[in-house]
């Protein structure tokens, strides 16, 4: 399968070597979406860690040229989510902000833990990242508050500051920026005498470049639809005679 990167910043470049190192062949990669235009053959897949401007360009292209999408990007608006999925009724996306088959698993069990302790605990996120991260908190924590909140009835209040007073319904997210974290997720229940703490830990950036690129070969049969890790580990599931949960095809 031809390759392509967009995006040659840390998740870029290590992307690419890892690629490399693998299918012994070159992968095309760009620094900006419009720079797609120069390669001399379409790429089958594309992946992208960039940055959400590039997007526009970045959709064009694969629509153009059928092109399959995995996006690694965060911190895109409401407007470009959008677009995104209007996207995904004519190519294969998968879109993840953390593509750690660890932090799938995670999603999956707070599905199942916050509405059993939603009533008696409080629930708090702690995120950790390296002193280079731009964005706060990260799109992997408010991706997980999401999971915890499907229905809104929390308020989701990103740090505190002054006179707190008596909490309410909410979830409080925090962020941690310094040294050279990878990236670091706790999920706090606290309740009344006891409490359950959850932490996901990635040593390495490598842990979302495997992630990536089993969301790749996922994608390898796909001619349209929108997915997640989600269905990445639907893959274990239909093993055991369950189904996945794609979108849109």
């Amino acid at each position: 399968m031809r390759l392509g990167i967009v995006g040659t910043g840390k998740m870029g470049s290590l992307l690419k070597q890892t690629l490399e190192k693998q299918n012994n062949e070159s992968i095309a990669a760009v620094h900006r979406g419009y720079e797609l235009q120069t390669l001399s053959e379409p790429p089958e897949l594309i992946f992208d860690f960039s940055h959400p401007d590039n997007l526009q360009a970045l959709l064009e292209y694969a629509l153009n040229h059928h092109v399959k999408l995995v996006l690694g990007t965060t911190n895109y608006t409401q407007k470009q989510q959008l677009s995104i999925h209007a996207a995904a009724m004519q190519i294969p996306i998968i879109q993840e902000a953390n593509f750690s088959l660890g932090i799938a698993v995670l999603k999956q069990a707070l599905k199942q833990i916050t509405p059993i302790l939603a009533e008696d605990f409080d629930i708090e996120i702690i995120e950790k990242h390296h002193n280079q991260k731009v964005d706060a908190p990260s799109g992997t924590a408010k991706q997980l508050a999401q999971i915890m909140n499907p229905m809104h009835q929390y308020n989701e209040l990103y740090g505190r500051r002054g006179e707190c007073g008596q909490r309410g319904k909410e979830i409080g997210i925090h962020a941690i920026r310094g040294g050279n974290l990878a990236g670091e997720h706790t999920i706090l229940y606290l309740g009344e005498d006891e409490s359950l703490e959850i932490t996901h830990k990635a040593v390495t950036k490598q842990i979302f470049i495997h992630g990536a690129i089993k969301a790749a070969a996922f994608l390898s049969d796909k001619e349209k639809g929108y997915y997640t890790m989600e269905d990445v580990l639907s893959m274990w599931e239909e093993v055991n005679g369950t189904s996945g949960n794609h979108r849109y095809d």
